[in-house]
């Protein structure tokens, strides 16, 4: 018996052989049968490749160069822990601080402090000058050109010293300024003539500071009762260098 002669599959029928294998077995066999040679170059894109399916060994060392990657596409999460280098560590932030007691002393200090006038008297009492304005306040040398840096003061505590004579030093003392030992105003900053003026000798300069502590009315805080205070420089510290 002749047997019918058998036709040569079309490309088109090879193919729908094809996939139908691959639709039967799997994803595994496919990747086995699919290679680089069987996709055409640049042909795929993003949305040709499911979400969240790629990974690290899914790619060829040195396959990927940065020209394959959109810039700004990238996020920390797309990269495992420790991959990602980090720079070098910035400069911890620099400060320098004095305690002041109420003499206007320096007492403690982290270093660079001098005090060039405390609560002077440059002028007869009664005249307007700005010599005796500056009795009430105390006068540093900060060692440094302040120009760049913050300069800031507060009043320290001292709940031992009975500042009004009523025998209390806790600050429940009831009514207005009751507790001079609690209250109480500060302003520091920068000598810079023409903007704050420094009046004892050699502090008219940005190298000085100034601190004015006043009673919790604004008056000038006079001998017996003035308080401790801290002043302290923030910034990059020249003389920490």
């Amino acid at each position: 018996m002749r047997l019918p002669a058998l036709r040569r599959p079309s490309p088109s029928m090879a193919v729908s052989v094809m996939a139908l294998v691959v639709a039967s077995t799997g994803t595994s066999y496919a990747a086995g049968l699919i290679g680089s040679d069987d996709v055409r170059n640049n042909s795929l894109t993003t949305m040709d490749i499911k979400d969240k399916t790629l990974k690290g060994r899914d790619i060829k060392n040195d396959v990927l160069g940065s020209n394959k990657i959109r810039n700004g596409s990238l996020k920390s999460k797309d990269f495992k822990a420790g991959q990602i280098p980090t720079g070098p560590q910035g400069p911890a932030g620099v400060g320098r601080w004095a305690l002041v007691d109420a003499t206007g002393a320096i007492v403690a200090q982290s270093g660079g402090f001098t005090v060039t006038a405390a609560y002077p008297t440059l002028a007869p009492a009664g005249t307007d000058t700005a010599g005796l304005r500056a009795n009430g306040n105390v006068y540093i040398n900060a060692g440094e050109d302040l120009t760049d840096n913050g300069v800031l003061a507060v009043v320290a505590l001292q709940n031992t010293v009975d500042q009004n004579g009523d025998a209390i030093t806790n600050g429940r003392a009831p009514g207005a300024d009751a507790n001079p030992e609690f209250s109480g105003e500060i302003s520091a900053a920068m000598c810079q003539p023409g903007v704050v003026n420094c009046a004892p000798p050699g502090t008219g300069n940005t190298q000085h500071l100034v601190v004015s502590p006043r009673n919790s009315d604004g008056s000038v805080t006079t001998d017996g009762a003035r308080k401790r205070f801290y002043v302290v420089v923030s910034g990059d510290s020249g003389v920490l260098r």
